[in-house]
């Protein structure tokens, strides 16, 4: 059996571990929040966490399309990028995962010889922290155009209504 066969047959357990993990990184009042609202309505933080870190076990296990791989990333990072994290704290929970994925097999696979299967796909884990972190410079980056565009606007709707803002288009004569 394989270290992905086992990853896969663990997935659900895992990726709700991982889930968990990830919601323990937020202060204590919004993971009581998020933890214990199930519902996607009413949660749609948490339920994305849980979605998202689902679909990331699945695609280490198969690595096979970077592009959805990157859309699942992208989930996660979104909520991440718009909260009060450093870009470190953002994109800890990929290294989450590879606390897990230690605490779950290092032990048994030390064991029966089978660590260097847990390395290998270690690997895959750090290019997803290389992902995270292009994925969250871009996100981060449109959180960021976004406040100046919404500053613009502000300002130019100030500007208008205090009359400080004259219509060049009324004052051309026409000849």
């Amino acid at each position: 059996m394989t270290f992905e066969s086992t990853l896969a047959e663990r997935k659900a357990e895992l990726s709700q571990k991982w889930a968990d993990l990830v919601l323990k990184t937020y202060p204590k009042e919004t993971q009581k929040v998020w933890s214990r609202q199930k519902d996607r309505f009413q949660n749609p933080v948490g339920a994305a966490i849980i979605e998202a870190t689902g679909e990331l076990i699945d695609h280490l296990i198969e690595w096979q399309d970077a592009g959805r791989i990157a859309e699942s990333l992208d989930k996660l990072i979104r909520i991440r990028a718009v909260q009060d994290f450093s870009p470190s704290q953002a994109i800890s929970f990929v290294f989450l995962l590879k606390k897990l994925l230690r605490d779950e097999f290092f032990q048994p696979m030390k064991k029966d010889g089978t660590l260097d299967e847990l390395l290998r796909f270690e690997a895959k884990v750090d290019n997803l922290a290389m992902m995270s972190f292009d994925i969250y410079s871009k996100s981060r980056d449109e959180v960021f155009r976004f406040r100046v565009e919404e500053v613009k606007r502000a300002q130019s709707s100030l500007l208008r209504k205090a009359g400080l803002v004259a219509d060049v288009t009324a004052e051309k004569s026409v000849d």
